[in-house]
């Protein structure tokens, strides 16, 4: 399954390290985070995706604790 979502991140830098954190979580096929468009694209399992999804989140808010992922 692949979908996008509205992210908020504040630098181009934690854009990078969160799109390597969110790839290394497993089920995830491939992800792009952009600090330009302020979007995350995700390719997870669609069997597990919204258990992956709460992985992503807890990855994201290692890098930057203040980021927001708007799942809905």
């Amino acid at each position: 399954m692949k979908k996008k979502f509205k992210i908020e991140v504040d630098c181009a830098n934690c854009a990078a390290k969160m799109e390597e954190a969110v790839k290394k979580v497993e089920g995830v096929t491939d992800a792009t985070v952009s600090f330009m468009t302020q979007k995350l694209a995700i390719e997870a399992d669609d069997c597990r995706f919204d258990a992956i999804m709460a992985e992503v989140v807890k990855a994201c808010k290692k890098v930057e604790p203040d980021c927001e992922i708007y799942l809905k």
